[in-house]
């Protein structure tokens, strides 16, 4: 299934690929020196309400099971909040495709050629565009990365565009492992708050330039007093803790007490940790992932850890009872709540994370500043889909990569396949994710 995921996406860059290049080009050609950061913020912050939209359906296929309409879903017995819980997420590469293919259609109908402003005749086509603009490469490429303005520009984009997409992809599991959310409030809330808010930062952005006539100096200066302020609004990051939840054998033990678990721990230390004396002698196996939350409030890996020997109800409504640990009577299925406090950690969380993206993303078209002033008109073109093939390349491709690793190392309890591989980690530390979270970025 992930190789036609993966053509897709590879169909889906190619088609999408010229437009950066080639459309802010000729916006910048065709329009007033004055007016074309406003035209170009105007296509950026357009650009992002597909994202926007893309998280709303997401949030809304998040709630739907993978199987909807296929099982009866009052046996199913996890809830989205559970980390097994797999949405429908092939109804919105359904959904969206159709959307595309139906957008494609008036492209059809685009004359040959777009009208230009001012003089109407033809001009000359510039060498690097003809035939031989392929010899003309490799000295065009060398010129522009010798630009040391432009060169300067590239590396801070890469940075930035890093942080961002390592940000963007895995922030709705922050919040899902952190705060308790489910996957569809987490997309929900990353549609109407976070994305609105880094369009409407490149939008002002691109209106203040407009009604200021912003050089490049003044631009530049302007963009390192806005992401000075935005790297100190991410430290008070650091202080939206939200303690881990108490699973009794992996953050407490068995008695109530903080526990030593370190993600870093063998496999059988990690399982023996799993046991007591109340349940060591039920034959419970260490890798299953079945959490229920008992009535004292702690949760335990599964119905035979906390020593279930009867259960009633049916689907989530099950309830185990007869438990043979002391501290507890009866669970439920699913893990226990965060605390309550998190909730009001998350508000704060929330709209800081938006302040920050709306801040960073107020001075993003200064690279067209950059462009007009520091870069011959042959190699505009040039310079942006460099620019382009670069930002994605080394800062779209590997940031999910190392961004990733540095989260599974504060996993705590990995589930197991059936072949006996490792799969998906069922629970964090959430000290330790959220220390090696906000450090990267």
């Amino acid at each position: 299934m992930w190789i036609y995921v993966f053509l897709g996406n590879a169909l889906r860059g190619i088609g999408e690929t010229p437009v950066t290049p080639l459309g802010i080009s000729y916006i910048d050609d065709f329009a007033k020196a004055e007016n074309s950061p406003f035209y170009i913020a105007c296509l950026q912050t357009i650009t992002l309400l597909g994202p926007m939209f893309g998280f709303l359906l997401g949030s809304y296929c998040a709630k739907l099971y993978v199987d909807v309409g296929y099982v009866d879903m009052e046996s199913v017995t996890i809830t989205p909040k559970d980390s097994r819980w797999v949405g429908a997420w092939w109804l919105g590469f359904l959904i969206s495709s159709s959307l595309l293919l139906v957008s494609s259609i008036p492209f059809w109908f685009l004359p040959r050629s777009l009208p230009k402003q001012g003089d109407e005749t033809d001009t000359p086509t510039p060498p690097s565009l003809t035939l031989d603009g392929a010899e003309r490469f490799l000295p065009s490429l060398k010129r522009l990365l010798g630009t040391p303005t432009y060169f300067l520009f590239l590396c801070a984009a890469i940075l930035k565009f890093n942080s961002f997409i390592g940000l963007l992809t895995f922030k709705a599991k922050y919040m899902e492992q952190q705060f308790g959310q489910s996957a569809s409030r987490a997309n929900f809330l990353i549609g109407v708050l976070n994305l609105p808010a880094v369009a409407v930062g490149i939008f002002l952005g691109g209106l203040l330039m407009r009604r200021y006539k912003l050089s490049v100096v003044s631009g530049a200066q302007l963009s390192f007093a806005t992401s000075f302020m935005g790297y100190l609004l991410l430290l008070l990051q650091f202080g939206t803790k939200c303690d881990n939840r108490p699973v009794a054998g992996l953050t407490v033990s068995y008695n109530g007490s903080a526990s030593r678990h370190n993600p870093s721990q063998k496999y059988n230390l990690v399982h023996s940790m799993l046991f007591s004396d109340c349940n060591r002698d039920c034959s419970c196996s260490p890798d299953e992932w079945d959490p229920v939350c008992s009535d004292s409030g702690v949760t335990y890996v599964s119905p035979c850890m906390a020593g279930c020997l009867n259960s009633s109800g049916r689907g989530k409504n099950t309830v185990g009872k007869q438990i043979s640990l002391k501290v507890s009577t009866s669970a439920r299925l699913g893990q226990c709540p965060h605390a309550k406090d998190c909730t009001r950690i998350l508000l704060f969380l929330t709209v800081n994370i938006t302040g920050v993206e709306f801040v960073l993303t107020a001075f993003f078209l200064l690279f067209f500043l950059f462009q007009r002033s520091c870069i011959t008109p042959d190699l505009k073109s040039l310079a942006l889909g460099i620019q382009t093939l670069v930002t994605r390349t080394l800062g779209g491709i590997p940031a999910p990569v190392y961004f990733g690793a540095l989260i599974d190392s504060t996993c705590l309890k990995w589930s197991i396949k059936k072949c006996g591989g490792k799969g998906a980690c069922r629970i964090y530390d959430s000290n330790m994710y959220r220390l090696a979270s906000n450090l990267i970025h």
